[in-house]
This record gives structure tokens, sequence and C-alpha cells, in this order.
């Protein structure tokens, strides 16, 4: 519901879940209590998805794939607006860890050949993620593995060595 109308009120929300908002308010003090609570969620998805990859010592083509797929069911559970994700300094703090650990993985997959060493810096960065994203809005039909697999192709087909 928040991923289609962020400023969803408590009332709203809590008669989309079927439940009355005291219940909610019973868990939640307030709507950014619940929103907090919702993008620590996200995060730890997130978490789980890049240690269940094993980005520093699995083959690269084999970690690639994981993270993607990892990541776009993390997409299509939590479709959360994530500019906000940015404003709040704990969940930023865990953001930019795990970009680190991204880019070190994809100067892995650069070095080891898997893409090209002559790209702008800092495109395969800002590449994945946005495809990532697109794949988990614009291809419901396919689960995370075949999605993976469009993001995967795609990504490597345009930034892959020949």
């Amino acid at each position: 519901m928040l991923a289609v109308d962020p400023g969803a009120t408590i009332a709203a929300i809590a008669a989309e879940a079927g439940v009355d908002r005291r219940t909610v308010y019973r868990r939640f003090a307030s709507r950014e209590e619940l929103l907090a609570a919702i993008y620590e969620a996200r995060y730890d998805a997130v978490e789980r998805a890049v240690e269940h990859a094993r980005l520093r010592e699995a083959p690269v083509a084999v970690a690639l794939h994981r993270y993607v797929e990892e990541i776009i069911g993390v997409n299509r559970k939590w479709p959360v607006e994530l500019t906000r994700l940015r404003a709040d300094d704990a969940i930023r703090e865990r953001r930019d860890a795990l970009v680190r650990e991204v880019d070190d993985f994809l100067r892995r997959a650069t070095e080891e050949g898997l893409l090209r060493a002559d790209l702008p810096p800092g495109w395969a960065s800002s590449l994945l993620p946005q495809l990532m994203h697109l794949a988990s809005r614009e291809l419901p039909e396919l689960n995370p593995a075949q999605a993976a697999d469009t993001v995967v192709d795609s990504f490597l087909r345009g930034l892959g060595t020949r």
C-alpha cells in the first residue's frame, strides 16, 4: 500500500490490513515508527540477500546471479519509496556499507574479466540497481530467478567482455 501511496494514513493502512487502527498504534506509536520498522525490515532482507550471494567468495557469475535474484525478491516483497531511506542516518549507514560491498564485488568482476574495464568509473554500480529495480516492477510475470536471468544477461551483454 505504501508503495502505491507513500502518504497513506495509519487508518488506511489498518483498514487495508483488516485491523483496527488502534491495533496498529499498539505496535507502533506513530506513522513514522511504522515506516522506520518497514525500512528496517527491508534493509534486514537486503543484508541477508548480500550475505546469501557470497559476493566475496563465490565465483563471480554465480554471485552476480544470486545477488540479483535475491534483490529482485526483496524489491518485490518490500516495494517502498526509497528516497526516505537515504534521509535516515542509521539506514543510510547500512546502505552505504552495502553499496561498498557491492562496489568491491563489481571491481572483482572487472578484475576477473567478467566486466569491461574501459567503462566510466561507477557506471556498473549505477546501472545494476536500476536494472534490478526495473525488472522487479516491469517483469511481474517472471519469478525472481527468471527476472535475474534477464537482468544478468542485459547487464553482461552491455557491460561484459566480448
